[in-house]
C-alpha cells in the first residue's frame, strides 16, 4: 500500500514538473507504462511458475518482485534529477537551469523558462495570501473546479471497474466458460500485451489530439465492450471466446484514455501550491474506489447476474463520459504555471486574476501610471513605492 500509493502520487507528478508542454502527455504515460510491465510480469509468473509446487511458486514471484525493483532504484538514481519548479521555489535557481540545461535541446535559453517558472509561482503565492488556508479547506471557483477535474478524474478510472475486472480475469473467464487452467494463463498474457501495447500508442496520441477525444473515445468504447462481454453470459454459443474478445477490446479502449490519461490530468491541472496535497488526495481517492469495487465486485456480480452487472458498468461509463465532457477542460501544451489562470479563466475567480494584475503592473513599468508634472512627479514617489509590498496583494485579494 505505502509503495503503491507513493509511487502513483509522485511519479506522474514528477514526470509532469521535468517535461516540455509540448511532450509532457507522451511522457507522464511512460509511468503508467511502467505499471502494466509489471502487471504483464504478474500474468507472466502464473505461466512461468505453473510447473513448480504452489506452496513455493508464490514465494518466488514475491522474490522477483523484490529484487527487480532495487535494480532499477539503484541505476535511477544516476539520471533523475530534481524537479526544477520544485527548486525554483526553494530558491535554487542555479541548479534549476542546469536540470533544464539537460531536458531542453543544447543551446536553448532556460532562463526564461526559469523565469516563467518564478513569475508563475510568484503568482499563485499572491493568490494564495489573499485567501490563506481557504484555499484547501474553502477553495475559490478555480481551485474548486481543479480538485473537482483531478480528483474527480482519479476516482472515475476505478469507477469503470478497471482494477476489479483484471483482478478477478481468471474467475470471469471460468464463468464463461473456459476451463482450461493453462488456457486461461495463455489468455491473461495476451490481454496484458494487448493492453501494453495500445498504452504505448495512446501516449503519442494526448500530445497530437488532445486529451479530451482520446478520453471520449476511450470510454464509449469501454462502453460497448462491456455490453458485447454481457452477451457472452446471455447466450452460450461459443461464449467463451466471446468473452475473451470483450476483454480485450475493453482493455484496449481502457489504455487509450481512461488508462494514461486519468493519471496525466491529476498531474498537470493542479495549482504548483496544492499539487502535492492535491495529487495525495487524488491517489488516495483512486486506491479507495478500486477497494470498493473489488471488495464487491463478486457479490454486486452474483447478485444481479454477470451479465447484468457488466451491462451496469457499461452504463458507468457512459456516465461518467458525460460528466468529463461537462468539467473537464483541454490541458494539452498548457505550461503547469498557466493551469492556475486558465482554471480561473474557465470559472471566472476573481481572485486569481486580481493577482495576475497586480503583479504584472507591479513588474511591468508599461504598466505604471504615466508621470505626472515635475512638482507633483516627487510626491508620487513618496507615496506609491516602486513595488507594492507583499500586504498590498493581500488587501487586494482581500477586497476580491
Amino acid at each position: 500500500g505505502l509503495g503503491v500509493g507513493f509511487g502513483l502520487a509522485v511519479d506522474p507528478v514528477y514526470i509532469s514538473e521535468i517535461s516540455q508542454a509540448a511532450h509532457r502527455g507522451q511522457l507522464v504515460t511512460w509511468s503508467e507504462i511502467a505499471t502494466n510491465i509489471g502487471i504483464l510480469f504478474g500474468f507472466s509468473s502464473g505461466l512461468i511458475f505453473s510447473h513448480v509446487n504452489d506452496g513455493l511458486a508464490w514465494r518466488l514471484m514475491f522474490a522477483l518482485g523484490a529484487v527487480l525493483p532495487c535494480f532499477v532504484l539503484y541505476f535511477s538514481t544516476f539520471v533523475m534529477p530534481e524537479s526544477p519548479r520544485w527548486l525554483v521555489s526553494n530558491n535554487r535557481e542555479e541548479e534549476a537551469r542546469k536540470v533544464l540545461q539537460q531536458v531542453y535541446p543544447e543551446g536553448y535559453d532556460v532562463r526564461a523558462i526559469v523565469k516563467d517558472i518564478r513569475e508563475g509561482l510568484e503568482k499563485e503565492a499572491m493568490a494564495e495570501n489573499a485567501m490563506g488556508w481557504d484555499v484547501i479547506l474553502f477553495p475559490s471557483p478555480a481551485f474548486k473546479r481543479m480538485l473537482l477535474v483531478g480528483v474527480g478524474t482519479a476516482i472515475a478510472q476505478q469507477a469503470v471497474g478497471i482494477d476489479a475486472i483484471q483482478y478477478f480475469l481468471m474467475y470471469i473467464l471460468d464463468e464463461s466458460g473456459i476451463k482450461s487452467r493453462h488456457a486461461q494463463l495463455w489468455i491473461l498474457i495476451v490481454l496484458g500485451f494487448i493492453k501494453l501495447v495500445v498504452i504505448v500508442l495512446a501516449g503519442h496520441l494526448f500530445d497530437r489530439k488532445g486529451r479530451r477525444p482520446l478520453f471520449f473515445i476511450s470510454l464509449l468504447g469501454m462502453s460497448v465492450s462491456l455490453m458485447l462481454v454481457s452477451m457472452a453470459f446471455i447466450g452460450k454459443a461459443d461464449s467463451g471466446a466471446f468473452a475473451v474478445f470483450g476483454l480485450a477490446l475493453y482493455l484496449s479502449f481502457f489504455s487509450v484514455g481512461m488508462g494514461p490519461g486519468a493519471w496525466l490530468i491529476p498531474s498537470e491541472c493542479f495549482s504548483t501550491m496544492i499539487r502535492a496535497k492535491a495529487m495525495s488526495v487524488a491517489t488516495f481517492m483512486n486506491r479507495t474506489t478500486a477497494t470498493i469495487m473489488s471488495s464487491t465486485f463478486l457479490t454486486v456480480a452474483n447478485t444481479m447476474t454477470w451479465a447484468g452487472f457488466f451491462i451496469m458498468m457499461s452504463l458507468v461509463c457512459l456516465a461518467v463520459l458525460v460528466w468529463m465532457f461537462i468539467y473537464v477542460p483541454e490541458t494539452k501544451g498548457r505550461p503547469l504555471e498557466e493551469m492556475a489562470f486558465y482554471f480561473a479563466e474557465i470559472t471566472g475567480d476573481r481572485s486569481i486574476l486580481e493577482a495576475e494584475e497586480q503583479l504584472y503592473r507591479s513588474d511591468d513599468p508599461a504598466l505604471e501610471p504615466e508621470p505626472m508634472p515635475e512638482p507633483e512627479r516627487s510626491v508620487k514617489k513618496t507615496q506609491l513605492p516602486e513595488k507594492p509590498p507583499p500586504e498590498d496583494a493581500h488587501v487586494v485579494g482581500t477586497m476580491a
